[in-house]
């Protein structure tokens, strides 16, 4: 535990680092093919302030390596905050035994120690890396928040420590599964660690006593409905099979689909799928026909109505009650079959299965933590890197009582049936619309006294920007997700005041989803534009084009407001720019006094058509796999059309990388190293992150925002060389392990890059990255390119002047188009004056080769 929470010597081993991007003079590995692309919607539409990230329905990816753009992944369950500030890890079988090894001569050098009586040692089979993670969390929870859970859920977890190591394992292996759900005993294996599965399966089993009458009071929170663990004067840490199965077509799903054609056969019942053939399972054992084929007959059934029972009886009552008794005889029959069939079968206890789902999402401050989640912490203590300086803290205030936690976790569950709803088979019909509304309107009450006590905790109890990430963890967050989700809703519905009035009270606070802010203003102004002049409850006047102009004018209003907002993030500005000056224009304001964007009109990206001679095999080719090109201006070997073009522009003169965004994290970690490991409480809270746990977060920038608006005016006046070459001097022996930092850069070559940036664009491009890092992680173009002019200093303290030119470069193949994020980036650098290029590969010749 002390490992847990305090700062530990560092190990003197040096970091293996990533693969190096590739430079012009050196050729590169294969590259994966390029990730499945969107088009980005027009800003006009209805939906323009949606198309970030969770509002679009989720899309399977095209890409077939997994290491791609690892922090733009959006299939999988996103990485909890604690995994995306840990170490790359691997969480393969070589680790592991890795760790096993460590523990093996920990256990070893501590015999050696005893002197008077024999230590046991480590062997394998008495302790793992699953069972050692998940007590780290449950002692890390217990030791600081051990006030989130009542009596009976302590005494539940004083009798955990009391189950052998075996149990333990057995249940851990189960609750990674992240599902209560049957599991059949002969196909449980995990024979290398435990000998007799059995005694571990009753183990678990076995029914345990709970003290009585100590659970709190839980009432819910205005309508809002919280879940208790379930608890009641007994419970048992796994159920089994012959004590609550009870219905033919729960064990039914547990067959195989094999086992399932064989029972059809000799039932004579019909299907082609599983789903069909569990539906005709359940039919036929509600029928008489079902019954007398599998050799059970209403003749022989024990129970009976007596003749005096008959008479007393009206004989339409007699009749229903002789027809359940038969059905519930087939059913058992059915039922006994299966289970026959089956076998014994274990189950995690549901209420204490939701328990430690509980403790989990106390410990990782998240619902999606995964098996890699639970390990991640374990393998990062044993990794051989050094960690950067910092002051770990981790706070027993983040969830300020049980019921704090349990409107947390009722807030969570919410926001996800929404998700569930919009995200999964296909867009929301008129069903799905009512639901997403239905439980809008049940926490919109709530939200607006949340919202209000989050102010007043600003004003008065939080210290040091802490509050912007601990808001996270309040409901008001997952509260205003729903806000924010169902505003559009609206929108489709053609509500558009009600969709006005949400998106005015979501950026009236300041509080929560501020990331989002430039998109409500965006949508805002929009609705004002098109809407709002015909459904507005208090016209100022009859005449409609006075309406009109009136509300254009209020639309105005709202973009110059979003400019003017320091939380409105910069990727945001120029469609805001472009509506206000739109509507000066149709409002006929006077030219003198229209705002002039001029200083950052978008400069449309260069075209550039590079031949090449590109290489086919006569094999056959995959989708998306990577074309093959040859080099013909250097090592005149194979290579992939990135380096064909980087070839290209190295015979014009240039320098570059083909590093797409990790040449730019590289130079963030660099410029920002400080700062991104300022103290900020609850960021910290263990001694092997990366980067802080909110660097990944909407309250990243919030939270320091002082101190990186004051780097950023230093770059701008030209200290970006000085700022990396005294963190390269600090920090480069080491090798420190710092988030999107690659020590293989060459520090001469980032320094040049940077005195050739224009210290504002250089600024600017640091600023999207301190607003969005996980978002704008992926999308940089492919390559980076600079070359110097003859070096001349500056000589004043305002805007340095560069000493060369920068381009980024994005390559295109034939039928590839820009996603969103692509987009966004481009408008970014031409926004700030850095050329961009959009790189057409064209074969001159197509060369057939073995």
């Amino acid at each position: 535990m002390d490992a847990f929470v305090t700062r530990l010597p560092k190990p003197q081993s040096e970091l293996g680092t990533p693969p190096r991007p590739t430079p012009l003079n050196e050729p590169d590995q294969d590259r994966p093919s390029k990730r499945a692309k969107r088009e980005i919607p027009d800003s006009e539409s209805d939906q323009s302030h949606h198309s970030q990230d969770e509002i679009v329905p989720r899309k399977k990816s095209t890409n077939k390596d997994p290491a791609k753009d690892k922090d733009q992944d959006v299939d999988g369950p996103r990485p909890t905050d604690f995994e995306n500030a840990m170490a790359p890890t691997d969480g393969g079988t070589k680790a592991i035994e890795e760790y096993e090894a460590i523990k093996s001569s920990q256990a070893s050098a501590e015999d050696e120690d005893t002197t008077e009586k024999a230590q046991p040692r480590w062997v394998k089979g008495r302790s793992s890396i699953y069972s050692d993670a998940f007590n780290l969390a449950l002692d890390t929870v217990l030791e600081e928040e051990s006030h989130l859970f009542d009596d009976k859920e302590n005494e539940v977890f004083r009798q955990w420590r009391a189950l052998d190591y075996e149990a333990q394992y057995l249940y851990v292996r189960l609750f990674l599964r992240k599902t209560a759900w049957w599991h059949r005993h002969g196909r449980l294996g995990y024979h290398n660690d435990i000998s007799d599965l059995e005694t571990a399966i009753d183990v678990l089993q076995s029914s345990r006593t709970l003290p009585t009458g100590t659970a709190p009071p839980t009432s819910n929170v205005e309508g809002i409905e919280l879940e208790e663990s379930g608890l009641g004067e007994s419970f048992t840490f796994a159920d089994a099979s012959e004590d609550h199965i009870k219905s033919v077509e729960e064990a039914a799903t547990l067959l195989s689909l094999d086992e399932l054609k064989a029972l059809a056969k000799e039932a004579k019942f019909q299907g082609r799928t599983k789903t069909e053939l569990i539906r005709s399972l359940v039919r036929m054992s509600h029928q008489q026909t079902g019954l007398m084929s599998v050799g059970l007959s209403r003749h022989n059934s024990r129970e009976s109505i007596t003749s005096e029972d008959q008479e007393n009886k009206d004989p339409k009552a007699v009749a229903k009650t002789k027809l359940r008794r038969e059905d519930s005889n087939r059913d058992q029959h059915f039922l006994a079959k299966i289970l026959a069939i089956l076998g014994p079968c274990i189950r995690l206890s549901p209420p204490v299965f939701k328990l430690f789902e509980r403790v989990h999402l106390v410990f990782y401050r998240s619902t999606e933590w995964t098996e890699k989640s639970l390990t991640t912490i374990i393998l990062a203590k044993i990794a051989r890197r050094h960690y950067p300086e910092y002051i770990v803290c981790r706070s027993s205030t983040i969830f300020a009582s049980r019921m704090h936690l349990l409107e947390y976790e009722s807030g969570i569950r919410l926001e996800a049936e929404v998700d569930s709803i919009m995200e999964f088979n296909g867009p929301p019909g008129e069903e799905g619309h009512k639901k997403i509304l239905g439980i809008f309107e049940k926490i919109y009450p709530r939200w607006k006294t949340l919202v209000e006590e989050e102010r007043q905790k600003e004003q008065t109890v939080y210290d040091m920007g802490e509050g912007a990430y601990l808001r996270r963890f309040t409901p008001g967050h997952s509260y205003t997700r729903i806000v924010h989700k169902a505003a559009p809703i609206f929108g489709k519905l053609k509500e558009h005041l009600r969709e006005h009035e949400l998106l005015s009270e979501l950026l009236d606070q300041r509080l929560f989803q501020m990331a989002r802010r430039g998109g409500w203003y965006q949508r805002k102004a929009l609705l004002e534009e098109h809407y709002m002049p015909t459904l507005d409850p208090t016209p100022t006047t009859t005449d409609v084009e006075q309406q009109k102009k009136h509300w254009k004018r209020i639309a105005v209003a709202t973009c110059e407001a979003g400019l003017q907002d320091p939380d409105c993030h910069l990727i945001f500005h120029y469609d805001l720019q472009k509506r206000l000056v739109k509507l000066e224009k149709k409002l006929r304001i006077p030219r003198r006094l229209q705002h002039d964007f001029g200083h950052v009109n978008l400069e449309k990206p260069v075209e550039h058509t590079v031949k090449g001679v590109q290489l086919k095999r006569d094999v056959p080719t995959k989708v998306g796999r990577q074309t093959v090109w040859l080099d013909e201006l250097d090592s005149q070997e194979e290579c992939s059309v990135e380096e064909m073009c980087l070839s290209h522009y190295r015979s014009q003169g240039w320098k570059g990388y083909h590093a797409e965004g990790g040449i730019i994290r590289t130079l963030f970690a660099y410029l920002f190293y400080d700062i991104i490991f300022l103290y900020i409480p609850n960021v910290f809270q263990t001694a092997y992150q990366m980067c802080p746990l909110d660097l990944h977060t909407d309250a990243f920038y919030p939270a320091r925002a002082s101190e990186i608006n004051h780097r950023l005016v230093e770059i701008t006046n030209g200290e970006g060389p000085r700022l990396l070459r005294q963190v390269w001097e600090r920090e480069s022996e080491k090798k420190t392990s710092v988030v999107g930092l690659n020590w293989d850069f060459d520090i001469e070559d980032l320094v040049e890059l940077v005195e050739c940036f224009e210290g504002s664009a250089l600024a600017a491009v640091c600023k999207v990255m301190a607003q969005e890092y996980r978002q704008r992680g992926g999308g940089i173009p492919d390559l980076i390119l600079w070359r110097t002019r003859d070096k001349t200093g500056n000589g004043g303290d305002g805007p340095a002047k560069s000493k060369g030119e920068v381009m980024f470069s994005e390559v295109k193949s034939a039928n590839d188009r820009l996603s969103d994020t692509q987009r966004l980036w481009i408008h970014v650098l031409t926004g700030a004056g850095v050329k961009v290029a959009l790189c057409n590969a064209v074969a001159k010749e197509v060369r057939e080769v073995d």
